[in-house]
C-alpha cells in the first residue's frame, strides 16, 4: 500500500518551469519599464524642461557613454545568471522533495506491513513507525495519509471482551493484545491533538473518520478540535474509559451521530464546545456513564436531535450553556437518569417540557429551569 499522491503534489512532481527566452524577455521587459519609471521619477524631481544639445562629444562624456554601456551588459548578464540561478534552485527544491517523499513512501510501505503482522509486538511499531512518519512527512496530505491509515486500523471487526468465548484464554490474550495496539493509536493521536496548533507536529486541522469503530478505552482528555472532520458516526462505547475531557471543540464538523454507549464510561468533564457542529443526532445511551460534568457550551451547534436516552447515566451537572445553539428536539427519555441540576445558563432547545407536561423519568433540571419559559 502506498500513500496517496494529491494532484497539487502530483502536479509538482512533474515541475513545470517556463522556457528561458521567454523569462529572460520578461525579466528584460521588467527591468526596461522599472528603468523607465525611475528615470521618469528622477526627471521630474530634477524640474528638467528638456535636453541640452551637444555638437561634439568631449573625451569624459565618450567615457561615460562606454562605462554606460558596460554597465548595460554587466546588468544583463547579472539578470540572466539570476534567472539561471532561481530555476536551478526550482529545480534543487523539487528533487529534494521528490528524495524525501521517495524516502518516506518506502518507510511508509514497510509500517503499513508492520500493522499486517500477526505479532502485536511487531503491530505496536508498526503504530509508532506511522505515527513518527505523520510527524516527519513532507506535505500536510502525506501526514494526513498517516492518519487516515491510522484511522482504518481502528475501523477494522474488532470483538469487545464481552463478546469474548467464556474460559478461552487464547482468546482473551490475543484481544489483550489487540487492545494494546488499538488503545496505543488512540493516545497518539490524544498527544498529537494536544500540541498548540503552531507546533509543528500538531495534528489538529486534520480529518478523523472513526465511522463504526469499537471504543473500549482511551484518551481523548485535553485534546484540540480545532478544523477538520472528526467522523464518530455509528461508532460504539463498549467498555472502559473513553475520555474526552477537558477537549475542546472549536471549529470543523464532529460527529458522534448513531453512536452507542454501553458500559464503562465516556468522560467528557469541562469538555469546551466553543464552534463549528458537534452532533450526537439519534446516538443512543443505555448504559454506562456518559459525563459532560462542567463542560461549557459557548458557541456553535451541539446537537442531540432524536437521541436516545435508554439506561444508564447522562451527567450534565454544573455544565455552563452561555451560546451557541444546543438542540433537544425529538430526544427520547425512558429510563436514562439524565441530571442537569445545578447547570448554568440557558436552558438547551426543546428540553424543558411545555407547562401541561410532565418532566419524563430520570430527566433531572436545574432548578432556573423548572420555572422558565420552555419556548
Amino acid at each position: 500500500m502506498s500513500p496517496r499522491l494529491p494532484r497539487r503534489q502530483a502536479e509538482r512532481r512533474g515541475l513545470r518551469l517556463w522556457p528561458v527566452g521567454i523569462v529572460l524577455v520578461l525579466a528584460f521587459t521588467t527591468a526596461v519599464l522599472v528603468a523607465a519609471a525611475v528615470f521618469y521619477a528622477g526627471w521630474d524631481l530634477l524640474g528638467a524642461r528638456e535636453l541640452k544639445p551637444e555638437r561634439r562629444l568631449d573625451s569624459e562624456t565618450l567615457f561615460d557613454l562606454v562605462k554606460l554601456a558596460f554597465g548595460v551588459v554587466a546588468g544583463a548578464g547579472a539578470l540572466v545568471a539570476l534567472v539561471v540561478a532561481y530555476r536551478r534552485q526550482r529545480i534543487d527544491e523539487d528533487g529534494a522533495l521528490r528524495d524525501a517523499t521517495r524516502l518516506h513512501t518506502e518507510r511508509f510501505t514497510t509500517a503499513v506491513s508492520q500493522l499486517g503482522d500477526e505479532s502485536a509486538a511487531v503491530r505496536l511499531g508498526g503504530v509508532h513507525a506511522l505515527a513518527g512518519l505523520a510527524d516527519d512527512a513532507p506535505t500536510r496530505e502525506l501526514r494526513q495519509t498517516c492518519i487516515d491509515v491510522l484511522c482504518a486500523y481502528l475501523r477494522l471487526p474488532y470483538t469487545s471482551e464481552a463478546d469474548l468465548p467464556a474460559d478461552d484464554s487464547e482468546a482473551r490474550h490475543t484481544y489483550l493484545s489487540l487492545r494494546e495496539v488499538r488503545h496505543t493509536i488512540v493516545r497518539l493521536m490524544g498527544d498529537h491533538l494536544r500540541l498548540s496548533l503552531q507546533h509543528h507536529h500538531s495534528w489538529q486541522g486534520h480529518d478523523f473518520d472513526f465511522t463504526g469503530v469499537t471504543f473500549d478505552g482511551g484518551d481523548f482528555g485535553g485534546a484540540v478540535f480545532s478544523g477538520g472532520t472528526l467522523d464518530l458516526s455509528e461508532a460504539e462505547f463498549s467498555g472502559g474509559t473513553v475520555d474526552f475531557g477537558r477537549a475542546t471543540f472549536s471549529g470543523g464538523t464532529v460527529d458522534f451521530s448513531a453512536t452507542k454507549s454501553f458500559g464503562g464510561t465516556v468522560d467528557f468533564r469541562r469538555a469546551r464546545f466553543s464552534g463549528g457542529t458537534v452532533n450526537f443526532r439519534w446516538a443512543e445511551f443505555f448504559g454506562g456513564t456518559v459525563d459532560f460534568g462542567q463542560a461549557t457550551v459557548s458557541g456553535g451547534t451541539v446537537d442531540f436531535n432524536a437521541t436516545k436516552f435508554s439506561d444508564g447515566t447522562v451527567n450534565f451537572r454544573h455544565a455552563v450553556f452561555s451560546g451557541g445553539t444546543i438542540d433537544f428536539s425529538e430526544a427520547e427519555f425512558s429510563g436514562a437518569t439524565v441530571d442537569f441540576s445545578r447547570a448554568d445558563g440557558t436552558a438547551p432547545h426543546s428540553l424543558v417540557p411545555a407547562a401541561s407536561s410532565s418532566l419524563p423519568d430520570g430527566l433531572i433540571l436545574a432548578a432556573a429551569w423548572q420555572t422558565s419559559d420552555p419556548s
